[in-house]
């Protein structure tokens, strides 16, 4: 069954509109629906949204719960900021491979508002104002135009939910078709493996070296490869290396026939999760 994410600041009227379709899915399309947030883990936010670390853990643990949750008979929405685009595309995949239709709802709230609504909470459930604007700067707004953003409904402060709208785009639209970066395909291309980690060990050996002259901002062209690497912020080598191993046991999972287009894929994977 379908996946929507909830998308959004602290404070910003998630949970009611996640409460709100949850309760028309089921009255109106007699739909099981699972909404997960990031209470259900019982960690303390302020602690959470302070590390770096912590919060990358809390992330990886609401996945893993919208995995287990996506089936045939239930709907999960997911009542979480879900901020960071990277984070996104990776519940996008999540439900492509299921294969499942999904929709994005951002509710739109400015920072004053949700700072406003955020002293009105009881004390202990209240972000610290710090990290709440922190986490504003951070914020990557989701974006129509992209895959995993797509179809997005915007929600303001006043504004009606699109509720049938939303029921169309989970139930009316077909899953996403596969593409040649997760369709399992026959390995037929016997230097798969060696042009695997030919290309990545390459695209890596180039990034460290552009970063020993490079200034923030600057963009990097791989060869043969049209999409180029923005270098926004330094990038370790055991950051890139554990890219590398993620991304090589995913394709290893999901193998291509055209090598050509590994390069490409690399890159592409990259500038999803270093940004």
């Amino acid at each position: 069954m379908p996946l929507l994410l909830l998308c959004g600041l602290p404070c910003s009227g998630k949970t009611t509109v996640a409460q709100k379709i949850a309760t028309f899915l089921r009255e109106q399309n007699d739909k099981k629906v699972d909404i997960i947030n990031d209470q259900v883990f019982g960690l303390e936010k302020n602690t959470v949204f302070a590390d770096s670390k912590k919060e990358r853990e809390a992330r990886g643990l609401l996945k893993s719960a919208v995995q287990r949750s996506l089936s045939k008979d239930t709907v999960v929405i997911v009542d979480s900021m879900n901020y960071i685009k990277g984070f996104r595309y990776e519940l996008y995949c999540v439900a492509k491979s299921t294969p499942t239709p999904h929709c994005v709802v951002h509710c739109d709230t400015n920072l004053q508002q949700c700072l406003e609504w955020n002293q009105n909470c009881d004390p202990n459930d209240q972000y610290l104002t710090q990290i709440l604007e922190e986490l504003a700067q951070r914020f990557e707004s989701p974006n129509s135009q992209t895959r995993w953003d797509s179809p997005l409904f915007v929600i303001q402060v006043g504004d009606e939910v699109p509720y049938q709208q939303i029921s169309d785009a989970l139930f009316l639209r077909k899953p996403p078709p596969p593409n040649m970066s997760t369709q399992s395909q026959p390995l037929s291309s016997t230097n798969f493996l060696y042009e695997l980690d030919r290309v990545t060990q390459s695209t890596i050996k180039a990034i460290l070296q552009a970063q020993a002259t490079s200034v923030e901002g600057d963009q990097l062209t791989i060869a043969d490869v049209k999409e180029k690497i923005c270098l926004n912020r330094h990038l370790t080598a055991s950051e890139l290396h554990r890219h590398r191993r993620q991304f090589i046991t995913y394709t290893k999972m999901h193998p291509v026939e055209d090598t050509q287009r590994l390069a490409t894929m690399f890159v592409a994977y990259l500038n999803t999760y270093i940004t």
